[in-house]
């Protein structure tokens, strides 16, 4: 990881090339700047702004630390709309970019904020100012959150459940503080968050808002994304979440009262694809009549891309279930798959996510890869790679849709290979090296020529058992 420094260590190396070199500000902090990134040292996290220093470098108080000390002051004695302008004044400045956000964060921003949002609880329009104000400051740096915060946030989305805009921008603070932060997503989960997203959804389900935020963050508890954490819970909250308060039920029933609202459509059905990682769940979606909705509106939805995305990428996970396999191509989901591709062909995501679902679909299915090839879908596919050579995603998934077509079914080799799929795979496999091992694996199920080189060799030494 690059080296990091603090914001003081920055302004005495800008000081100094002010006072001992006689250079301007900002040809200081250029200056600084050099030397710095000359260390390797990422400075994402340092103000770098030249009116904050005077004509012998001393300093001058930022607006940030300046709104601070007034909201510290007025949090107390001032009246509402004198603390309104204080916190949008700060808001303003943390939303400008990440090294005022952690300015504001390492001069006690979190906890005056959170101070001033438990003295005015019971004021819902200021306590939704705080808050808006928070979420500015933990946008990327939630490490700012503390066990008092989260048990206030928590609490929030039963005592605040009535005022609709207030709890949309609790929801949004508390997924703020998720983001790439293992140890807050723990926190939360620990103090029943998920019961409490689940009643929101059943109580507030005539809200889309609300439905839209807070299936967000019950997605953001299944992230694994904190790099700082060699195993996060992502998998078990997935769990957690389909067991308590039977949630793909809940899900699939809002997804019908939202059918005609794509905007909340595909936010579910993103969240169904993110839960269901058990074998059992994507068979009960399937026994409820999941499956056969989710079809419904991808076909009724085909030139909507937010839900051709979702929808693909949903029947995707649920094939992880053979039965489910099988079912959706009876159900006639390679023709409506292909049919995505094919109107959005232009779009990477939808190759990527059309390869994708019919990599699991055919796989260990002698029957599926007939109908992909009785359907044309080979030529979909290596479209696909011709459109996007240059999208490594795409050509990864493509070359593992090819290989599944033909593991089982080598009588699909020459149709394919006759389209020129050999010549697009090698040049998948020479411009991305992450597609090596779907490439020669592909390459290999076509029997083409391919070379297999053993990763690891033993260097004449003793096994040891």
């Amino acid at each position: 990881m690059a080296k990091r420094i603090n914001q003081e260590s920055f302004d005495d190396v800008v000081k100094e090339n002010m006072g001992e070199f006689g250079m301007e500000a900002q040809e200081a902090i250029d200056d600084a700047v050099q030397q710095f990134e000359s260390q390797g040292v990422n400075l994402a996290n340092i103000v770098k702004d030249a009116s904050l220093f005077g004509e012998n470098g001393e300093k001058v108080e930022h607006p940030v630390i300046t709104a601070i000390n007034q909201l510290k002051i007025s949090v107390d004695n001032s009246d509402k709309g004198e603390i309104i302008q204080i916190l949008k004044k700060l808001k303003s400045e943390c939303d400008v970019d990440l090294a005022k956000r952690c300015m504001a964060g390492n001069n006690d921003a979190y906890t005056v904020l959170l101070n001033a949002a438990i003295k005015h609880k019971n004021d819902n329009e200021l306590l939704k100012e705080i808050l808006s104000g928070l979420i500015s400051l933990t946008n990327g740096q939630p490490d700012v959150l503390d066990e008092a915060g989260c048990s206030f946030l928590v609490e929030n989305l039963t005592t605040k459940a009535d005022d609709k805009d207030l709890l949309v921008t609790n929801l949004k603070l508390i997924r703020n503080t998720c983001i790439k932060h293992e140890s807050n997503r723990q926190l939360y989960v620990k103090k029943k968050m998920i019961t409490e997203l689940v009643n929101i959804l059943i109580e507030k389900k005539k809200e889309p808002a609300v439905v839209i935020e807070a299936c967000g963050l019950l997605r953001c508890l299944t992230y694994d994304d904190d790099v700082r954490v060699p195993f996060g819970s992502a998998h078990e909250h997935a769990k957690m979440i389909v067991t308590e308060g039977n949630c793909l039920k809940m899900l699939l029933e809002l997804s019908q009262e939202y059918s005609d609202n794509t905007s909340v459509l595909k936010e579910l059905f993103s969240t169904m694809s993110v839960v269901v990682v058990r074998d059992e769940f994507c068979k009960a979606v399937m026994d409820m009549g999941g499956l056969d909705f989710i079809l419904k509106a991808l076909q009724n939805n085909l030139g909507e891309k937010g839900i051709v995305k979702q929808a693909l990428g949903l029947v995707k996970a649920l094939a992880g279930n053979d039965d489910v396999k099988v079912a959706a191509v009876s159900k006639g989901g390679i023709e409506l798959i292909l049919a995505a591709m094919t109107k959005h062909q232009a779009n990477a995501a939808v190759a990527d996510l059309g390869c994708g679902t019919i990599t699991r679909v055919v796989l260990r299915n002698p029957a599926n890869c007939a109908k992909v090839i009785e359907c044309q879908g080979h030529q979909v596919i290596l479209q696909a790679m011709k459109i996007h050579v240059k999208e490594e995603l795409v050509q990864k998934q493509a070359c593992m849709a090819i290989r599944n077509l033909v593991a089982r079914t080598r009588e699909y080799c020459e149709p394919i290979l006759e389209l020129g799929a050999e010549a697009l795979i090698n040049t998948a496999k020479t411009n991305h090296k992450s597609c090596t091992d779907e490439a020669k694996a592909a390459l290999r199920d076509l029997g083409c020529q391919v070379e297999l080189n053993c990763p690891w060799k033993g260097e004449n030494v003793q096994i040891a058992y």
